[in-house]
């Protein structure tokens, strides 16, 4: 069965260590340039009280005058002739938008709502599918399917959170809310810090997902926390406490309108999608009460933790895990357009279709406007430009086992970065990684 849906289709809290903004962008705007300011539509259509919907991502990009900070481009080439992947890049913000052919840009609502059907449909099929067989030899196969099918719904929604899925906004978070709730996500919580996360990428202290921890904050840990922390498979069970607590050295909840996450005027938007979150949960108890919780966890909770596994590889792989280091920045040194170049492209296979090619990053991370079935030809229209800055993915066979291999050299020796410096790179705690060598 799973080979058809494939072919057919911290934890312990840690120290707060930097204040944040209660909009969570960097605090200083010379050196890191907030975005103009995105569309807002009232969410009901409705004249009077500010119910804003925030699109996730820009309308634009930020200015291509000066986006490197002033910095000499050195063409990526460091004292010793070699490439330099932390060197500011010979090429602007603009020079690779045009390269991008402008058919890419286009959004197409009906394509997109294609995607939401087929995928939903497969979800409720392999459901019944499944509780129909009731074998335990079907059993494994169908989390397994069903996992990966929650991930895609997650990326469809994703797709909403930054307007690329249609230019109608309205459609975006009724589709979103729609998707993400299903699978336990506050779509409007998740959305805004996700746009905190694209608009700081690279950022050591600014970024949203999966930033490094400083030095100082990872010697301050318990030896059980770092073991958490950096022993598999427990970092890629942390997606829910994430949305409950954030990341290391920051504080708020995902589900609460008060956290530093949120502003003020964004306050509703988060009542909302807690509550559409609630929705869902209350479904999930009284189904647990119609068909037996045992039912209730084979058919769903279980494929819900696998979403959670997918979600958390993907995420971290599209940041870690290079075969060379990839700097990381602070200060005048951080620019949004090299913070995106430290993104990486991932093969995953059958998988690529069935999760909307969302291995696809560096060109997302870039300009997420571009819907996802675009991404493919955005990229490969843009790789001339980018040139050593684009690392090519290594190929994946059906199932991307491949990437197993990464994750775990990645968790031994990408520990901590140095307090100090504008430009860093992941350094090894010897004790933690064991017989890893420290590089």
């Amino acid at each position: 069965m799973a080979t058809w849906v494939l072919s057919e289709c911290t934890l312990k809290p840690l120290p707060k260590f930097y204040s944040h903004p209660r909009n969570a962008l960097p605090s200083k705007p010379s050196t890191l340039r907030p975005f103009p300011n995105v569309r807002s539509t009232n969410l009901l259509g409705f004249r009077g009280p500010k119910w804003s919907l925030n699109v996730s991502a820009p309308l634009r990009v930020p200015s291509v005058d000066g986006e490197d900070n002033g910095k000499v481009s050195t063409n990526g080439v460091g004292d010793g002739g070699e490439f330099d992947p932390g060197a500011p890049p010979p090429f602007k913000l603009g020079d690779i938008r045009a390269a991008i052919p402008k058919h890419c840009w286009v959004k197409d609502p009906w394509k997109s709502m294609s995607y939401v059907v087929r995928d939903v449909a497969v979800v409720f099929g392999m459901a019944a599918l499944a509780s129909y067989l009731n074998n335990w030899a079907v059993w494994p196969l169908y989390w397994f399917a069903q996992g990966t099918m929650f991930w895609a719904l997650f990326v469809l929604g994703h797709d909403c959170g930054h307007g690329s899925f249609s230019n109608n906004p309205k459609l975006n978070s009724v589709v979103g809310h729609l998707l993400h709730s299903s699978i336990l996500v506050p779509y409007h919580g998740w959305r805004i810090s996700h746009r905190t996360h694209h608009q700081n990428h690279g950022h050591v202290e600014n970024d949203e997902s999966w930033h490094p921890l400083p030095e100082k904050i990872f010697k301050s840990l318990d030896k059980m926390t770092q073991i958490f922390r950096f022993t598999l498979p427990f970092p890629m069970l942390a997606y829910p406490f994430y949305l409950w607590n954030r990341s290391p050295g920051k504080s708020g909840s995902h589900y609460d309108p008060n956290s530093d996450l949120f502003l003020p005027n964004e306050r509703k938007d988060i009542i909302t999608s807690t509550a559409c979150w609630a929705a869902m949960a209350a479904l999930l108890v009284g189904l647990s009460f119609t068909m037996g919780p045992v039912q209730v966890l084979k058919l769903y909770g279980v494929p819900y933790w696998m979403f959670v596994l997918w979600l958390d590889l993907v995420t971290y792989l599209h940041h870690h895990g290079h075969e060379d280091k990839l700097p990381w920045y602070r200060g005048k040194e951080w620019s949004y357009l090299r913070g995106g170049l430290t993104t990486i492209d991932r093969d995953y296979g059958w998988i690529n279709n069935i999760h909307h090619d969302i291995g696809t990053h560096v060109i997302h991370h870039l300009f997420p406007q571009i819907p996802h079935y675009n991404l493919i030809e955005a990229t490969e229209a843009a790789k001339p430009v980018l040139g050593k800055y684009y690392r090519e993915p290594k190929k994946s066979g059906p199932l991307p086992l491949h990437l197993l291999g990464v994750l775990v050299r990645s968790f031994k020796r990408d520990h901590y970065v140095s307090d100090t410096g504008d430009v860093v790179y992941y350094q090894t705690d010897k004790e933690l990684a064991g017989s890893a060598v420290s590089e």
